[in-house]
């Protein structure tokens, strides 16, 4: 992984976890994980695909109270730090 990518997984798990405190909206945070495009492209098509999807369900959990939506914003939540787990084991 290049230090342009390795800089932008730091970034992109450091908002994370300013999501989980409260500091970023569900927007925000997707807003900067799509900006990664470094990150995305040193690593395999797949992991690109598994981020996006759990954004736009991030995004759309926001919509909806934690009662009518369909899937668990702490669930997608833990997702996305496992995702970030595994590009850093990349």
């Amino acid at each position: 992984m290049t230090d342009t990518a390795s800089a932008q997984l730091a970034a992109l798990a450091q908002a994370l976890q300013g999501f989980e405190r409260g500091e970023h909206t569900a927007a925000a945070l997707s807003t900067l994980a799509r900006q990664q495009t470094a990150l995305l492209a040193a690593l395999p098509p797949r992991y690109g695909e598994v981020l996006l999807n759990l954004l736009d369900r991030l995004e759309s959990s926001a919509l909806f109270s934690e009662e009518s939506c369909s899937f668990s914003q702490k669930d997608l939540v833990a997702n996305l730090g496992m995702w970030v787990e595994k590009a850093r084991g990349r």
